[in-house]
């Protein structure tokens, strides 16, 4: 493109690295993370190691699917699907396993904190529901929001953990 003196026109500047990164995947497994446990019976048998590959297990499925989504809902309309963007959307939804894993090490040693299996659930879904809120508020604050703006959205992804936490009460 030219300028209005006919002289090219300097290329649009590129976001940084952290302008780029998209925290939609680790706030959303987070959520998925605290919706794990709070489906989790702690009066059943309570293997951790079960509730460990549950957690694990439960984000490569949503990963999987994410990608499956993205790949063939969004990608494929495009007309772009390439090796390339295959990997892009792979790596690009990878937080949703990530945002499993703070949990999933909660449950693992909870035994050396002396808890018990409700003991194990709550400090699991205290993970998930900090992970989830810390998420929120770093995109809000990386995407160069005011300060208040992120204490907003780090609010409103605690009253969405809360609600979580509503349920877990309301069920067990």
């Amino acid at each position: 493109m030219t300028d209005s003196t006919g002289a090219p026109e300097p290329p649009a500047p590129r976001p940084s690295a952290a302008a780029r990164v998209d925290y939609t995947g680790a706030v959303y497994g987070s959520l998925l993370a605290a919706s794990v446990v709070v489906g989790t019976d702690p009066t059943e048998p309570f293997p951790r190691l079960q509730l460990v590959l549950l957690l694990l297990g439960t984000g490569v499925v949503f990963w999987a699917a994410h990608v499956f989504a993205r790949l063939f809902g969004e990608r494929i309309a495009e007309g772009a699907l390439t090796g390339r963007i295959v990997r892009q959307d792979f790596a690009a939804e990878w937080p949703i396993v990530k945002a499993a894993v703070p949990p999933a090490l909660a449950v693992a040693l909870s035994p050396l904190l002396g808890l018990g299996p409700e003991g194990t659930l709550w400090l699991a879904l205290s993970v998930a529901i900090t992970g989830q809120v810390g998420w929120a508020t770093l995109a809000a604050l990386r995407a160069g929001v005011t300060r208040r703006l992120a204490l907003i959205a780090g609010a409103a992804n605690l009253l969405i953990g809360l609600l979580i936490v509503l349920l877990k009460v309301a069920l067990h």
